[in-house]
């Protein structure tokens, strides 16, 4: 089965060199048609590869040549690979088939098709190898190569000087993170000859505690990078927008995952940090990064900018329950430790999911419309159905509302949380206690962003100069948007198979299995079977817990955690379930109306408007009007300045419209970036007037530097 799976690996590589060749050698449509056809190709040759090791169980290695210093290059599939490998396929899957069908639709021939389709499989190839790096220096050039690339394609249309700036900055911010990445892999490397990973696994235990912290700070802040983090995310909302809406939902759906990937690599398999001290670290900046990129999301009238901070947002769910993993994992809990680190790849997976949907959306809803301001929109469902509805299965998924796939991870990372009354340390507790707040708020928040972005979009009355008439999705839209709403749906209700899925990466990393003990084997447990108690599965198995015997598969529809005897259960739940009892309360609901109404007419006039003749697009609800109390709220984090306050008035007691325009300044900007700044501009100005140019000055300043050289080697 290895060499099967390795074989599959080899394909996906020969494959992305055969599409470079051909999208050379193409242009116009036919460039991107390559897109289509050999990006869903390397897509399902990707997902084969990691399903075979999943299901294998062993890994799989391939050594490619040796370079003098450094070692052996080699590519390794494991478990965490696999993980990431078949969430990677199935969004390029979408995306390679999406791109096509967009670009023809707003661009025609006319698109550079051929430089674009180049680049787009480049940058498959670098992410995949990033995933399946077997040493430290295969995955820096991958690493650095897949940072060129996002420049390179974030700045492909570079329409206006912002965008063109937004790739700079990203890619600034993409060195740094390789620079702090590389220098802590060197430290790693300090006590071992050689950078393979395995040798870095096994000299771990020889690094001091001061070498461990520093890999963890220099990793944590170099992924962090990538994964949008506080304080080092300010560069994400403007490349997500700067980006083309064809190539945004690969940033969001797979190359942002790099960072998450990055941190686990890293930080918990190669170097385990020592202490709680690391994964209290990273628990307090995953909730601040959760809060902050939420109230930005809401708050936002962009929608891919929204978008965008809300990727932020989930970006600290995930590295939130990282941190947990690390501080149960080190406080020797590791059942809990393994919940925590299940509910952080399952969240990863899930964000990639809807979040794609969401960017595709959006993508479609600017090429129709031509505008991104959420303000200028309303009433798209009349014109847009098909795609209302997967927006809105996006929308719900991205709200963490059953039975789609975001309830269930966040449910399971907020219960993570709530584990923490098992630990001996009362502090430990209260910043676990904070966290979870912030955590719970960001979730309330972000059924308000998206209940917003739903309705201000696609509900009311059409507010700008959006299409009128209805405009019928391709196939290729139909079977994106329903590949990705599909897979909302089933990694929502299926939960109990996801877990076992990630159970095989989770296991090697907690050293405890997640299945055993957050999903009870009820399809297998019997009366003999001591796996359960008996009282306890007599009670599950007369509420239903079994339902399904012989003909589901798997471990059952419930998940819950095992406590101990006299508490067996901490927590359960089933979206199975949930969605069962959602559809027969609403059949029977629709049999009941429909029993009432059968002999009434429904009768349409023109709507009430208090009296006015006619309700016009400037007197409806907007966005801006929506996420206001938002902003006042929370105002000592927006912290707005007021630059224009104008009212328009027809007479003393007749006010008709106040304009207000506000300047807003990031949080980070105001409190961290700004005073960086001016200290170092005023640092700059102080050293600045020592080049005055006497030479008497530049003797003493010689003078004074060999005293004091003196000085502290004689203190030594």
């Amino acid at each position: 089965m290895a060499s099967w799976t390795s074989g599959t690996l080899v394909a996906f590589f020969i494959v992305c060199g055969i599409a470079v060749v051909t999208s050379v050698l193409s242009r116009g449509r036919y460039a991107l048609r390559a897109i289509t056809w050999f990006g869903s190709v390397c897509s399902v040759l990707l997902m084969i590869a990691a399903a075979g090791r999943l299901i294998s169980g062993s890994d799989c290695s391939i050594h490619l040549w040796n370079i003098n210093g450094f070692g052996a290059l080699s590519l390794n599939l494991d478990a965490l690979s696999a993980i990431f490998l078949f969430v990677t396929g199935l969004v390029y899957l979408s995306c390679s088939v999406f791109t096509t069908n967009h670009l023809l639709e707003r661009y025609g021939t006319a698109y550079p098709a051929r430089r674009y389709a180049v680049l787009y499989f480049a940058l498959m190839a670098s992410v995949v190898l990033v995933f399946v790096a077997g040493d430290a220096l295969m995955f820096l050039l991958s690493w650095e190569s897949m940072s060129i690339l996002l420049y390179l394609l974030v700045n492909y249309e570079q329409r206006r000087e912002s965008d063109s700036s937004a790739g700079f900055v990203m890619l600034a911010m993409s060195e740094a993170g390789f620079l702090l990445v590389a220098i802590a892999f060197l430290i790693a490397g300090s006590a071992t000859g050689g950078f393979s990973f395995p040798a870095l696994r096994a000299a771990a235990a020889n690094l001091s505690s001061l070498s461990v912290w520093a890999v963890f700070i220099l990793g944590f802040l170099g992924f962090g990078v990538k994964a949008g983090l506080v304080p080092i995310n300010f560069w994400l909302p403007r490349a997500y927008s700067a980006s083309s809406s064809a190539f945004v939902p690969v940033l969001a759906g797979v190359t942002l995952n790099l960072g998450f990937y990055g941190i686990l690599r890293l930080n918990t398999d190669l170097v385990p940090p020592h202490g709680i001290g690391p994964g209290l670290l990273a628990l307090i900046i995953g909730s601040i990064t959760a809060l902050i990129g939420i109230l930005y999301a809401t708050t936002e009238n962009d929608l891919k900018c929204m978008l965008a901070h809300s990727s932020i947002e989930n970006a600290g769910i995930i590295v939130a329950a990282i941190g947990a993993f690390l501080i149960f994992h080190e406080s020797g809990n590791l059942v809990a430790a393994a919940l925590a680190l299940t509910a952080a790849l399952y969240h990863m997976g899930n964000h990639s999911v809807y979040k794609t949907l969401l960017y595709q959306g959006s993508g479609q809803i600017e090429s129709q419309t031509g505008t991104r301001t959420m303000d200028r929109m309303g009433g798209l469902i009349r014109v847009l159905p098909m795609l209302s509805i997967v927006f809105l299965v996006g929308c719900l998924a991205i709200s963490a509302v059953p039975p789609f796939n975001g309830f269930a991870s966040e449910w399971l990372t907020l219960q993570s949380l709530l584990r923490s009354a098992t630990l001996p340390s009362p502090l430990v507790k209260v910043v676990f206690a904070l966290c979870g707040a912030m955590l719970a708020l960001t979730a309330a928040l972000a059924v308000t962003c998206f209940v917003k972005a739903y309705a201000m979009t696609f509900l009311g009355i059409n507010r700008g100069e959006a299409p009128t008439t209805p405009r019928k999705a391709s196939r290729a839209s139909l079977f994106s948007f329903g590949l990705l709403a599909i897979a909302c749906l089933l990694l929502g209700t299926l939960p109990t198979f996801v877990i076992s899925a990630l159970n095989v990466a989770v296991e090697p990393l907690s050293r405890a299995s997640a299945t055993a003990s957050l999903v009870p084997p009820f399809f297998t447990a019997s009366e003999t079977n001591q796996q359960l108690p008996t009282a306890f599965l007599r009670d599950f198995h007369n509420l239903g817990a079994q339902t399904g015997l012989g003909l589901i598969p798997g471990r059952g529809v419930v998940v819950l955690l095992r406590g101990s005897e006299q508490n067996p259960v901490v927590f359960a739940m089933s979206p199975t379930y949930a969605v069962l009892a959602l559809a027969i309360l609403l059949l029977a609901t629709w049999l009941i109306l429909r029993g009432f109404t059968r002999r009434r007419s429904v009768a349409r006039t023109e709507v009430w408007a208090g009296g006015i003749p006619k309700l016009l697009p400037k007197m409806t609800y907007t966005a801006t009007g929506f996420s206001n109390p938002v902003r006042v709220v929370f105002q000592a984090i927006f912290r707005p300045n007021i630059v224009e306050d104008t009212p328009e008035t027809v007479a003393v007691h007749f006010r008709t419209a106040i304009r207000r325009r506000r300047d807003e300044t990031h949080v980070l900007e105001r409190l961290v970036f700004d005073p960086v700044g001016k200290f170092t501009t005023g640092l700059a100005r102080l050293l600045a007037g020592m080049h005055h140019g006497r030479l008497n000055a530049y003797v003493a300043y010689v003078v004074g530097f060999l005293v004091l050289l003196l000085f502290l080697g004689r203190v030594s």
